[in-house]
């Protein structure tokens, strides 16, 4: 998917919500649990009841990852499920990849090929020949971490190197590496505070943006500073949707999230 189809997509829905899907056997409705496959049923319910108020989803592959091989399994199911019923939705990979050139590669091939994602969040911490491998890929994207939400992100991530903060090398490094248009990157919802900074460096790139809802993000203060001419931005919530109820009114508990969440963003876009 082009940045010109989401951003088709933005406008018609009104809507840049992205729906992250961890999910976890602890927490979904007891009643799925008798099912074949309990995750990939309780995607199919969520992205059933909620695909009209959202451009993208964002499966976290460590969720799936966590339960072997059936995890996998219900990770193939939820993203052919995707493509298959709702080509229009951007699809993310969060796997937070990023290696040697090579295995790079390899991991981009089975994002992008195997599993037909259209984007994969990519460490940038090993450098240029880690994540070139992966913008290698037309119309694909990969979503770099460049300031995240997590209080970790502090230890490194805003530390001054030569008078600027080692974020901001990042952001103006990754502008130079080839193919850097599919590029989009990802930006904590809590760091509100710095879009207007990161906007000087990428005006028009797309940012993912988590952290809005359980995290404590704010919506508005995210618009304010960081909505480029294009919208250029992609505000994910994961648990304040999916596990808004876990009982038998789940599905309608994450629609109705969902549509809060969409109704201030179409005020924004209006």
């Amino acid at each position: 998917m082009t940045t010109t189809q989401l951003v088709q997509q933005i406008k018609k829905k009104k809507s840049f919500l992205c729906i992250g899907l961890d999910v976890d056997l602890n927490k979904i409705p007891k009643h799925l649990l008798k099912e074949d496959d309990p995750i990939f049923a309780f995607n199919k319910a969520i992205i059933d009841a909620t695909n009209h108020l959202c451009v993208a989803y964002k499966p976290n592959t460590a969720f799936y990852e966590a339960y072997g091989i059936k995890g996998w399994q219900a990770l193939e199911k939820t993203i052919n499920y995707l493509n298959e019923k709702h080509p229009e939705i951007f699809t993310i990979a969060d796997a937070k990849r990023g290696d040697i050139g090579n295995t790079s590669t390899m991991y981009a091939k089975a994002f992008f090929e195997d599993l037909a994602f259209d984007s994969v969040t990519v460490a940038p911490y090993m450098g240029k020949d880690s994540v070139e491998p992966f913008l290698a890929f037309e119309n694909k994207h990969t979503i770099l971490l460049a300031l995240t939400s997590n209080q970790g992100a502090f230890d490194f991530q805003t530390k001054n190197i030569e008078g600027k903060e080692v974020y901001k090398h990042v952001l103006e490094t990754s502008k130079s590496w080839k193919n850097s248009e599919n590029l989009m990157y990802v930006v904590g919802a809590t760091k509100a505070e710095f879009l207007a900074d990161i906007r000087k460096i990428i005006p028009n790139s797309f940012l993912l943006v988590p952290g809005v809802g359980a995290q404590g993000g704010n919506l508005q203060d995210v618009c304010k500073y960081g909505m480029s001419d294009t919208i250029g931005l992609l505000i994910n919530s994961s648990r304040g949707i999916i596990y808004a109820s876990n009982d038998t009114d789940f599905v309608e508990a994450a629609a109705k999230k969902s549509e809060e969440l969409q109704k201030q963003m179409e005020a924004i876009l209006s």
